[in-house]
C-alpha cells in the first residue's frame, strides 16, 4: 500500500525545485478558496499548503493574518477545512496536500480524530508551526501510524543541536524559514540563505523547502538554486483580495513561478 507521505517525496523528485503555494481555506470565501487551490494544481504547483484559519496565527504576517480573519468571519471551521481536502480530491486534484495549522484547533478537534479524518479525506501531511519538535511526540506518533508527513521548521538562528534533532525526526520535508520573523512579501532574498541551507543540508536527508518572504518568480528562481522547494503564500493572498479574476490570475502567476523554476 502506498502511504500518503510517499507522494511528498515524489513531488520533490522531478529534477527541478518543487513549488508549494500556500492558500488560506475560506478566503475570500470557501468556494473561491477551493477554486484557487485547484487552479494552482492545474497550473503546475507540485504540492499545496492549505491554511487552517486560527485566531492567533503567530508565524503569519499581516497579509495571511488578514485572510484567516476573513475566513473565520465567514464561519470556517476545522471540520470544513478537513472536508475541503476531500472535495479537492473529488475535483481531481492529485498533488500532495499539506494541512498547515496551529496546534490549538488540532488539539481541540482531537489529535487522533484530526489525523484520521485528514488521512481518510486525502491529506498527505501536516505543518504545525507552533509545535516544537521537542513537544511533538504524540502527534508524531499518530501521523506516522496513518502514513502522513509531519513537517518541522528550522530558522537561520537554529543551533547545530536543533538541526541535528530535526534531522532525526524529519518526515516528508523540512521547512526552512528564510528570515527571522513572520511571513510576508519582501523585496529581496536574504544574503545569508545559502549558508543557512548549507548548514542544514549537511545534516538533514529529506528535501529542504524555503518559505517566508518570497514573492516573485525571480526570487523563487534564486531560492530554487539553493533549495529543493520554494513556498510562497502572501503574494497569492494579495492577488485574491477584492479581485473578481482571482482564480485565473493566481493560476497564471503559479504558471510563471513554475516556469522560473524549470
Amino acid at each position: 500500500m502506498t502511504l500518503p507521505i510517499q507522494a511528498i517525496a515524489t513531488a520533490f523528485a522531478k529534477g527541478r525545485p518543487a513549488f508549494m503555494p500556500y492558500f488560506s481555506l475560506g478566503f475570500p470565501d470557501y468556494a473561491t478558496s477551493l477554486d484557487i487551490i485547484a487552479a494552482c494544481a492545474e497550473n503546475g504547483a507540485d504540492l499545496m499548503e492549505l491554511g487552517l484559519p486560527f485566531s492567533d496565527p503567530l508565524a503569519d504576517g499581516p497579509t495571511i493574518q488578514h485572510s484567516t480573519q476573513i475566513a473565520l468571519q465567514n464561519g470556517i471551521t476545522t471540520a470544513q477545512c478537513l472536508q475541503a481536502v476531500k472535495e479537492l480530491r473529488q475535483r481531481g486534484v492529485t498533488i500532495p496536500l499539506m494541512l498547515m495549522g496551529y496546534y490549538n484547533p488540532i488539539l481541540a478537534f482531537g489529535l487522533e480524530n484530526f489525523v484520521h479524518t485528514a488521512a481518510q479525506n486525502g491529506a498527505n501531511g501536516l505543518i504545525v508551526p507552533d509545535l516544537p519538535a521537542e513537544e511533538a511526540g504524540e502527534l508524531d506518533r499518530i501521523t506516522q501510524a496513518y502514513g502522513l508527513g509531519l513537517t518541522y521548521f528550522l530558522s537561520p538562528t537554529s543551533t547545530p543541536e536543533r538541526i541535528h534533532l530535526i534531522a532525526q525526526k524529519a518526515r516528508g520535508f523540512v521547512y526552512l524559514v528564510s528570515v527571522t520573523g513572520i511571513t510576508g512579501a519582501r523585496s529581496s532574498v536574504s544574503a545569508d540563505l545559502q549558508a543557512f541551507v548549507g548548514r542544514v543540508r549537511a545534516q538533514v536527508q529529506v528535501p529542504l523547502a524555503v518559505g517566508f518572504g518570497i514573492s516573485t518568480p525571480e526570487q523563487a528562481r534564486t531560492v530554487g538554486e539553493l533549495a529543493d522547494g520554494v513556498i510562497m503564500g502572501s503574494q497569492l493572498i494579495k492577488l485574491a483580495e477584492h479581485n473578481p479574476n482571482a482564480v485565473s490570475e493566481i493560476g497564471q502567476f503559479v504558471k510563471q513561478v513554475v516556469q522560473a523554476l524549470a
